[in-house]
């Protein structure tokens, strides 16, 4: 079935099955920095944003995010940037595998959350999943791009 979407400010058709997820719809259209790793919705690897609200794209069948808008990291590639130089300086970065998912996450963090507390970030980030870190060099990127102390 065809299906329309807005991918990263584009307009797109693409013919997908209708057990096809959003995440390998999206990697077949090129964008590999979506991935799949947990098979169970619970790592934030796949998570992309469907008209600006992040959502693991691979819980959702390709056929409900017609007509829909959907970033992928590929979309905004200055505000991951800006963050990702904040997440170097800290030593937060590690293997990158995770990193896509996360700076989609700690993005939409910065456009839904005014001043949020260190308790409400760690709660916003429940589910992306890194085995690199602790996760204390990420909460202290994240207090610093989001400006909060």
């Amino acid at each position: 079935m065809q299906i329309e979407l807005t991918i990263n400010n584009k307009a797109v058709k693409r013919d997908v099955g209708s057990d096809e997820f959003l995440a390998d719809t999206l990697r077949s259209h090129g964008l590999l920095s979506v991935k799949k790793a947990c098979d169970t919705s619970c790592c934030g690897l796949c998570t992309v944003w469907i008209d600006n609200k992040p959502v693991l794209s691979c819980s959702i069948l390709s056929v409900r995010a017609h007509g829909k808008k959907i970033t992928t990291i590929e979309g905004l590639p200055k505000e991951a940037e800006e963050f990702a130089r904040i997440l170097s300086a800290e030593g937060a970065e590690q293997c990158g595998f995770c990193s896509p998912g996360f700076i989609m996450s700690v993005l939409a963090m910065k456009n839904e959350l005014v001043n949020p507390t260190e308790e409400e970030i760690i709660h916003y980030l429940t589910g992306n999943l890194c085995r690199c870190t602790g996760y204390m060099g990420q909460l202290r990127a994240i207090k610093t791009y989001l400006g909060v102390a």
